[in-house]
């Protein structure tokens, strides 16, 4: 579309004069036009009649084919055929607002591409001026006028618009839809750095406008204020931290840090550890069939074991990111560790073998503590001696001596 300016009609003659053209009245008290008679017929024929009481910058409105559209009176009380008078800079505001909403920001890259010299013209060789002066007359910064520019040139690339060199100052054009302007161009000047680049590519990856993306950048306080008070902000702000946790080794053992050294969240890690443990205990016996023992032997799950812990799975997959698993991973754990004893207990051959490795395991601890019981350390006995470590030690050797005795009789060989 071409983008034009409006300009302002004649003032309409009074209601209390009868003007003549030709010798034929004016009618509805505006000015009669033949049929076929053009719109600047009827200005000048306006002017000829002399003064008007229509006040100064006041224009009719026109037919649908004018510059500047009509628009129909609103007030039935107005009388049938009154004309509807639009202020002049009513008029052009309207006409300017049209143009921006079909173009967007087009509108305005035009009359920088057009009237700012491009890299390599030297100012003798073209009458456009250089973005300093362009802006100097405008009223703005040069780096707005810049933004502009460079949005113009990356749409003359891909073939959008015309190339600067192409264009001469007032220059009209057909003009892109206002809905691919913000793919060239960025208010904000950060977007040229490195990291406005990644953050615009992200932005374009999230399917978002940059321009938003980098506001939040650039106001980190504003961000903060946001988290604090919004919760589906801070939830937002949560699924991104950990997206970004997987590659970026830095920011992990930052957060490891500060869970650490925060005694609330340090609760909160262990508890959500001890859910996600026990449901990761039942999980194991529905995906694999098999389910470790209190003494840490591992048989193959019941059928009815691998049901009930089927059930309690299927109702905690059931739940929502935002609900505490916590009492139903509880629950889930204990009803499956109940089971498996039940199974244990029921049946003599696994009954034996988990006594067995109980004691066994039990032994190893025993024997890997009293190994790690050594004096090589203390120089001198009678500074670390307390009548309560010989007492002790003479209670283990007791009980050890019974323990021997008992598997002695239980040996195979006596």
């Amino acid at each position: 579309m071409s983008v034009t300016t409006a300009h302002s009609a004649s003032a309409v003659p009074p209601a209390d004069e009868t003007p003549t053209t030709g010798g034929v009245p004016a009618q509805d008290e505006g000015i009669w036009v033949e049929p076929g008679a053009t719109a600047d017929a009827r200005s000048d024929e306006a002017r000829a009649e002399g003064p008007s009481d229509t006040p100064a910058g006041l224009v009719p409105a026109q037919a649908p084919g004018d510059a500047v559209a009509a628009t129909a009176a609103p007030d039935a009380e107005a009388g049938e055929g009154a004309e509807d008078v639009v202020d002049e800079q009513v008029a052009r505001d309207a006409h300017d607002f049209g143009v921006y909403a079909r173009t967007g920001g087009w509108a305005f890259a035009l009359k920088v591409a057009r009237s700012v010299r491009p890299g390599g013209e030297l100012p003798g060789e073209t009458v456009k001026v250089s973005a300093r002066r362009f802006a100097e007359l405008a009223g703005c910064s040069p780096e707005r006028v810049m933004r502009y520019y460079k949005a113009w040139d990356k749409a003359a690339d891909d073939g959008m618009v015309p190339h600067f060199e192409a264009l001469a100052p007032g220059a009209e054009i057909d003009l892109p839809d206002s809905d691919v302007w913000l793919s060239y161009y960025s208010s904000r000047s950060s977007a040229t750095s490195d990291r406005g680049t990644a953050i615009t590519a992200a932005a374009e990856a999230e399917g978002i406008r940059p321009t938003k993306a980098l506001e939040v950048a650039e106001n980190p306080t504003a961000l903060r204020a946001a988290i604090l008070a919004d919760p589906s902000t801070a939830q937002a702000a949560r699924t991104a931290l950990l997206d970004r946790l997987k590659e970026d080794p830095s920011l992990q053992t930052e957060l490891a840090r500060d869970i650490a050294r925060t005694e609330e969240l340090k609760k909160a890690v262990a508890s959500e550890t001890q859910a996600a443990t026990r449901i990761g205990y039942v999980r194991q016996i529905v995906e694999n069939g098999q389910v470790k023992t209190p003494a840490g032997q591992v048989i193959d799950a019941p059928a009815e074991l691998r049901a009930e812990a089927e059930r309690h799975l299927s109702l905690i997959d059931e739940l929502d990111d935002d609900e505490d698993t916590g009492e139903w991973a509880t629950e889930a754990y204990d009803t499956v560790k109940e089971l498996v004893v039940q199974t244990v207990e029921s049946n003599p051959e696994l009954r034996v073998q988990e006594r067995r490795t109980k004691f066994y395991s039990s032994l190893q601890k025993a024997t890997k503590v009293f190994e790690e019981l050594t004096l090589d350390d203390a120089v001198d006995l009678d500074a670390i001696y307390e009548d309560d470590m010989l007492q002790r030690l003479e209670e283990l050797q007791q009980a050890l001596n019974t323990c021997i005795a008992a598997l002695r009789k239980a040996s195979p060989g006596d």
